[in-house]
């Protein structure tokens, strides 16, 4: 895995990318895959590839952390984070959002090649910290189930500032709040109007961290009865 640049991080912390994907019709069910939810192992017949989870959020949301939990509940799993690699994109990130946000201008390719080599593995799950969700063609066919957590925008942004913000200065703090109303609130505005509706699933991002996977994991097993 690459570093994440720390300005291309930055970018990203503040929320400044707008995750949405494109109305690819709703699916019937979440694949082909026979879901063994919390790692009930299929005995019969040949294996199956991992079902692939993609966790989406805005900045703050609870993508990250539900995903570390999310892997420590379904044996079997493995995950993938977005910010631990450094890809090329878009110079000028609001631009690119009020240019209408085309995700195919990001090269994902070693994210797709460290997926496509987990799918080899011998792996029940795979869980994506990914804010693109179906959106970039390349990738998009490898996804299963986008699981979108909903957490109100005030508590993201308060988790945000906590988080990222532990040794900043009072001015640095004011002035990541004036980006964030001039620019940054654009990205999680334009998020919760597209990748929201159009995810597979979506989720109380309120709710403890435990209570999300489990719902997480009683909706896949909703799916998989149906």
């Amino acid at each position: 895995m690459t570093e994440v640049r720390p300005e291309t991080r930055g970018l990203w912390q503040l929320g400044y990318l707008v995750e949405y994907r494109t109305d690819l019709g709703m699916r019937n069910g979440l694949g082909d895959h026979n879901l063994n939810v919390r790692g009930k192992d299929d005995v019969m017949g040949a294996k199956k590839p991992p079902f692939v989870i993609a966790i989406a959020g805005v900045s703050g949301g609870g993508k990250t952390t539900v995903t570390k939990h999310l892997i420590e509940e379904l044996n079997h799993s493995k995950a993938l984070y977005f910010d631990d690699y450094n890809f090329d994109g878009p110079d000028d990130i609001i631009n690119w959002v009020e240019n209408g946000s085309d995700y195919n201008l990001w090269d994902l390719t070693p994210l797709i090649m460290d997926l496509k080599e987990l799918c080899n593995e011998q792996l029940s799950y795979i869980v994506l910290d990914f804010p693109f969700a179906y959106k970039h063609f390349k990738i998009r066919e490898l996804i299963d189930c986008a699981v979108f957590i909903d957490t109100p925008l005030d508590i993201a942004l308060v988790r945000r500032v906590t988080r990222d913000f532990k040794a900043a200065s009072v001015k640095d703090i004011l002035s990541d709040m004036e980006n964030y109303i001039s620019k940054g609130r654009k990205g999680y505005i334009e998020m919760l109007k597209s990748i929201k509706p159009n995810s597979d699933i979506t989720i109380d991002g309120t709710q403890p961290v435990s209570e999300i996977v489990n719902r997480i994991c009683e909706r896949l097993e909703e799916r998989d009865k149906q």
